[in-house]
């Protein structure tokens, strides 16, 4: 997963940094799924995604062996076109066409691990999707330090998106599925919006 330095959380704007602290907190989160899901719901409202985010989050079955249900099945569809249209249209040098096939070649294998409830996988395809994409976005500037407050100084809400694929590293060994979930389909619903 890219790098997302610990100087960039005070680039955050001040109306938004409750929320941010919220949403990957310093000690971790509280027993339960209520801070760490409620945390992701104001997330994905600033991030503009709240009405999508809050329909498939009563959609998903976040419990143990439980994969992600029928009605969303029509997202992951919405996330994989758009997610390949974003990756057809960015302009690349030859030499990073290779990278490009790659990565629609990864959609598949997080999409499979998500339908069969297994996050932890789910979670690092997905990190290496969003390290990928900010690749093809932004080219060597997404591997410096400096790449979060970058993006910030461009949108904000692309910022705060980009300063939260940065902190899901955080995430390999956490285990409870509901918030892993609510967590992950922040990135799916903003990614599919995109």
């Amino acid at each position: 997963m890219f790098k997302c330095s610990a100087r960039v959380d005070g680039a955050i704007p001040v109306e938004y940094q409750a929320i941010t602290q919220a949403l990957f907190p310093s000690g971790g989160y509280a027993e339960g799924e209520g801070p760490a899901v409620q945390a992701a719901r104001d997330f994905a409202e600033i991030l503009g995604i709240g009405a999508d985010y809050g329909r498939y989050l009563s959609a998903f079955c976040p419990g143990a062996g439980q994969a992600w249900g029928e009605s969303s099945r029509g997202l992951l569809e919405h996330f994989q076109n758009n997610l390949d249209l974003l990756i057809q249209k960015t302009w690349v040098d030859q030499a990073d066409e290779d990278r490009k096939r790659k990565l629609e070649d990864r959609i598949p294998g997080f999409i499979s691990a998500l339908e069969q409830g297994n996050l932890q996988e789910a979670l690092a395809e997905f990190g290496v999707i969003l390290e990928e994409l900010a690749y093809l976005f932004f080219g060597a500037q997404s591997h410096k330090d400096d790449f979060t407050e970058y993006t910030l100084r461009i949108d904000t809400q692309m910022g705060l998106f980009w300063w939260y694929g940065g902190k899901l590293g955080r995430l390999l060994n956490f285990t409870d599925k509901a918030a892993l979930g609510a967590l992950l389909l922040i990135g799916i619903c903003y990614l599919t919006d995109f």
